[in-house]
């Protein structure tokens, strides 16, 4: 079994991962960084020469690459959930948890990152925010066995609800 956080940037999922991954002694697997390593290149430079399209393309075949991990933490790019496909991958080995916050708290978390391109282009960053998560919150909430808002949590609590939840499962099986 993996644990799989999806989320929008700056909802804590690389924090959470590197707890969880202390706590449990499993790998993390951060797929944004599989995908960089596998171009060779930023993401704003895959999406400037080739495209979102083909950016899409490579996170699917890291999707795959990542499902096929056992015991292994998955921190999931933001856009897995556009393809269904992903989620099917990572639901077959995996309890997906969907970190949650609202645009403001992103938009602050993330203000100073440029490992990201535009997603929609000539609006303000907390209106990009708002219109892509209002897309993607159905995407996320169906994908996910577990939601945790983030909101006024330390990454190490939100870290011992998953963990909690994760004990709770096994119990269970």
């Amino acid at each position: 079994m993996n644990i799989v956080l999806i989320g929008y940037r700056g909802t804590g999922k690389s924090t959470v991962a590197k707890i969880l991954s202390e706590y449990l002694r499993w790998p993390v697997f951060n797929m944004d960084q599989a995908i960089v390593a596998e171009a060779g290149m930023s993401i704003p430079q895959i999406v400037a020469n080739y495209g979102w399209e083909f950016f899409r393309d490579l996170e699917a075949k890291i999707t795959k690459k990542a499902s096929k991990q056992d015991r292994t933490i998955i921190d999931a790019g933001g856009g897995v959930v556009i393809r269904p496909e992903n989620i099917e991958h990572l639901r077959n080995n995996g309890i997906v948890i969907w970190l949650k916050a609202n645009p403001e708290t992103i938009v602050a978390r993330i203000r100073e990152d440029t490992n990201r391109p535009s997603l929609t282009g000539g609006k303000t960053f907390l209106e990009e925010v708002e219109e892509v998560l209002t897309e993607r919150i159905p995407k996320y909430r169906s994908a996910a066995h577990l939601e945790i808002d983030t909101e006024g949590l330390l990454p190490q609590e939100v870290a011992e609800e998953i963990l909690k939840v994760i004990n709770e499962r096994i119990a269970r099986d």
